[in-house]
């Protein structure tokens, strides 16, 4: 009888890893038809031939200012002198003192002291006539527009697989121009449904 339950024991064992090897083959095969998707939408890397590579070009508007400096002729007035103004006061005062007599000779005496005072000025300042020039540097400034010509990227014509495309890049890819390429399969459901 021991033998028996031996011999059932085993024949147990092997039902239960029967079964769990089969459990897990379902798995593996469920998970295999799971990402059949995935490894049918594959990327990879490849090359296309550059075929004309043009610079996108455009221009900015900048302002700046554009300064400049003139040399003009200014005149100089020299300080007033006070001394021809006296002088000529003194000397008026003198000649008015001389004419008429009492009240007379004080107003002769004021009137030749104002008009010696204002012709003893006139004479030593020159009339107001400026006496010199003198050279003086104005700057002169006003804005202007620059107008700069700046790259914005690089329209790229190239071939891959007997198909010529274009598109913007950054920089000029040189000879060659680096893609990622996609294969997806066509679903052919929505085919069929996309042809009515």
């Amino acid at each position: 009888m021991k033998a028996r339950t031996k011999t059932l024991a085993a024949q147990r064992r092997t039902t239960y890893e029967d079964t769990m090897n089969i459990h897990a083959k379902l798995i593996v095969a469920a998970l295999g038809i799971a990402a059949l998707p995935l490894a049918q939408a594959a990327d990879f890397e490849d090359f296309g031939r550059v075929v004309r590579v043009e610079p996108r070009v455009e221009q900015v508007r900048t302002p700046r200012q554009e300064c400049r400096t003139d040399y003009v002729q200014v005149p100089v007035q020299q300080e007033r002198s006070a001394g021809g103004g006296i002088v000529g006061g003194i000397a008026g005062a003198l000649l008015g003192n001389q004419i008429g007599s009492g009240n007379g000779r004080v107003a002769a005496t004021a009137a030749g002291a104002i008009a010696g005072a204002m012709v003893g000025d006139r004479v030593d300042n020159r009339n107001g006539q400026p006496s010199s020039v003198q050279e003086q540097a104005v700057r002169q400034c006003r804005t202007v527009e620059a107008i700069e010509q700046r790259t914005a990227g690089y329209n790229v014509t190239y071939e891959y697989r007997g198909q010529t495309y274009t598109s913007l890049m950054n920089t000029d890819p040189g000879n060659r121009v680096r893609l990622r390429v996609s294969v997806q399969p066509v679903d052919s459901a929505s085919q069929a449904y996309s042809q009515y």
